[in-house]
């Protein structure tokens, strides 16, 4: 209400004079601030902690005041701290940021949103006799001390689990932890710190956690303290139940959301030096890490890029909006760059990534940020001199005109959603005048004609006919679309708050097939949602058989604390219905699918070499442009394909992983294709031979099975 409203800005107006006469300065956060008690000391430190349960108005995205209001207690604590010799009592939780808190401590504003701490090797070449604040925890400690302890108790141990956008994370993750003298570790045993990135979209999925944070803490029992590893939890689940994982189970001694990597050095620090545990969980609205370059795997064929963080739409379902935060995109200059450093490297696919991926949309003003950090060399994580282009190019770049037009006349105009869609904000008001995602796509396919480009996750609703031309006309931008529907009901769609109807996506399904001849559809289905009745399950049920989807990833519904589901809607449909009518959903769905794989019998793709089957090493896997796995033999050399069923010439070559080749569709099983390869080729000759990847089969042939 507007009475509400205008509570809500004399309170961060009191937040705002409380900070600027203590002389503290905080990241936005969600929350308020709270006080931890220690059970072995009275010692409290306040921190900005985000809320379990957050109001409905923080989403409203105008938000962005601070959310500390007692910043009086962070000056205490660190005059505590110099009382007692730069040490905190044992038993206190340290909560650790990489933004500044006072004149004694430099920084910088990194251009991905973040704030970095100046290099103690440059402090070392001024005053190296004064003392610094280490980390911002309000720990006095002389710089030889600190320089020191960077060659000891630096190997990190890292397992990923859920999405795309985690695994990229931890390649962030890992480069701004080299860049700070950490080495990573395969070897659990040899690991210093043990992190654990997290996923907290199921119950399945944090249950999973759980043993693996037993198993990590059984590690260092027959250690003595100061030898035991030190465990890190980071990621969704680490922002949602970041106080159980620290105080009531004491499973971890490191709590780090998905916006406070950068904070990583300082927050493992902390532990190490003091034995006291240590948490950032601020969710930011700025924070992109576009200055941080991921570490990725040598000679690594296919890569992660990504280009927004957070969600706007806040479904009922999702938990997302709450542990990613608000949506923010990362500039167009440091994608681009990427993506050609990427090409420069030898990647032939890339996958561009976010919570809403193709709600992306940006200022490009902010692009010379990145370019002159770049020019500076102040991007975390770009240590080889090979893979770093000339700064002329990258602006170049940056300002190449959309010759070819596929992104619309205007590419900076909003086109509206897709026929049928709405949403809970103006994004008429977010988007006008900005680079949006159809323009993008369009200028990172343009980069490399022999790059792959993908993208997940997308909504539904940012399926206007810009993107869509696109994707049709840019051979390397893969014909697979992921149109997450949910469920097949009208009504459950309402309850979930989706912001379409069944008519509306079945309309948009019909036009993108019309838009996009031969267009793989993948989609997200939960079943058992609060209220479904028979009828909706049904209507979910008959949504498979029409679509026929090439994949889907199908769940039961798991309720998640802090949702508005949770809040508002009841989980009322009994457990044992969910799992018969998930089983329903499978089945029509393997149903089509199998279907959907016989059709593909004596058609050739052009097929990216993953690597050698896990179940047969003579066998080779890759992905055909519609994301398919398919299984051929790699006993042979082979010649150049030519369009027809051998190849030709008398040069034949090894096959490798990241080469493309031709395969021949013979068989296949529900989820796998079986062929035979008929010669190396590339993405664009093989589509100057046969106009798409894929050559459709000329006779419609038996199915064969395997």
């Amino acid at each position: 209400t507007h009475t509400q409203r205008e509570r809500e800005r004399e309170r961060l107006a009191v937040c705002d004079r409380d900070m600027t006469t203590s002389g503290a300065s905080f990241a936005w956060t969600r929350g308020t601030t709270s006080e931890v008690t220690s059970k072995k000391a009275s010692t409290r430190v306040a921190f900005a902690g985000a809320l379990q349960n957050p109001p409905t108005s923080f989403f409203s995205g105008r938000r962005r005041g601070r959310g500390v209001n007692n910043a009086n207690n962070y000056e205490n604590n660190s005059n505590k701290n110099k009382n007692t010799g730069g040490r905190k009592q044992s038993g206190a939780v340290v909560i650790t940021r990489a933004h500044k808190a006072n004149e004694t401590t430099a920084s910088t504003t990194g251009t991905g949103g973040g704030h970095h701490l100046t290099s103690k090797e440059d402090l070392l070449k001024g005053k190296t006799e004064m003392p610094i604040i280490k980390g911002n925890t309000g720990i006095l400690e002389d710089l030889e001390d600190y320089v020191s302890s960077k060659t000891k108790n630096r190997n990190v141990y890292v397992e990923t689990y859920g999405c795309q956008m985690n695994a990229n994370d931890s390649e962030v993750m890992m480069s701004v932890l080299n860049d700070n003298g950490f080495t990573e570790t395969k070897d659990i045993h040899d690991a210093n710190v043990i992190l654990i990135n997290t996923c907290a979209i199921r119950d399945k999925a944090e249950a999973k956690i759980w043993q693996r944070l037993a198993y990590f803490r059984s590690l260092g029992k027959p250690k003595k303290k100061a030898e035991r590893p030190v465990v890190g939890v980071l990621g969704c689940m680490a922002e949602r139940l970041k106080m159980q994982l620290l105080e009531a189970d004491q499973l971890a001694d490191i709590v780090a959301g998905p916006d406070a990597y950068r904070d990583l050095p300082n927050l493992i620090d902390t532990v190490q030096n003091t034995g006291d545990k240590s948490m950032n969980v601020q969710l930011s609205v700025e924070e992109t890490y576009a200055d941080v370059i991921p570490v990725r795997p040598d000679g690594t064929h296919s890569a992660f890029v990504t280009i927004m963080r957070g969600c706007d739409n806040c479904c009922t379902f999702c938990i997302v909006p709450y542990t990613r935060g608000q949506e923010r995109s990362r500039d167009l200059a440091s994608i681009l760059y990427e993506v050609r450093v990427l090409s420069e490297q030898g990647v032939k696919e890339v996958t561009l990534l976010g919570q809403n991926v193709n709600s992306y949309y940006v200022d490009t003003n902010k692009s010379e940020d990145f370019l002159s950090s770049l020019k500076e060399g102040n991007i975390v994580g770009n240590n080889s001199i090979e893979a770093i282009l000339n700064i002329n190019n990258a602006r170049e770049e940056l300002n190449m005109k959309n010759s070819a037009g596929l992104a619309g006349e205007d590419p900076t105009k909003f086109s509206g959603y897709a026929a049928g869609f709405e949403s809970r904000y103006d994004a008429s008001r977010k988007r006008e005048g900005k680079v949006q995602f159809a323009e993008l796509l369009d200028r990172v396919a343009q980069i490399d004609p022999e790059m792959r480009i993908r993208f997940t996750s997308p909504h539904p609703k940012d399926f206007p006919d810009d993107v869509l031309n696109v994707i049709r006309d840019r051979p390397n931008v893969c014909k697979c679309l992921h149109m997450p529907a949910q469920s097949g009901s009208t009504a459950t769609l309402e309850r979930m708050r989706r912001g379409y109807s069944r008519e509306a996506y079945l309309d948009l399904v019909n036009h993108v097939k019309k838009v996009i001849p031969d267009c793989a559809i993948t989609t997200d289905i939960i079943s058992g949602f609060c209220g479904e009745t028979e009828k909706d399950h049904k209507d979910t049920v008959s949504l498979m058989n029409i679509v026929g989807y090439e994949q889907a990833f199908m769940f039961a519904y798991s309720e998640r604390e802090g949702t508005a589901a949770a809040r508002h809607l009841d989980d009322d449909v009994p457990e044992d219905v969910k799992q018969n009518r998930l089983a329903e959903v499978i089945e029509a769905f393997r149903t089509q699918a199998q279907r959907k794989q016989e059709e593909e019998i004596g058609s050739v793709h052009c097929v990216l070499i993953e690597g050698p089957s896990k179940k047969n090493e003579d066998e080779w896997t890759g992905k055909t442009d519609s994301s398919k796995w398919v299984v051929f033999d790699n006993t042979k050399k082979y010649g150049e394909y030519s369009g027809l069923d051998e190849d030709e010439g008398d040069t034949k070559n090894e096959l490798k992983a990241g080469d493309y080749i031709a395969v021949q569709v013979t068989g296949c099983s529900t989820g796998t294709l079986f062929g035979k390869c008929l010669g190396r080729t590339t993405l664009m000759a093989f589509q100057a031979l046969h106009g798409s990847q894929r050559l459709p089969p000329k006779n419609t042939v038996a199915a064969g099975a395997r």
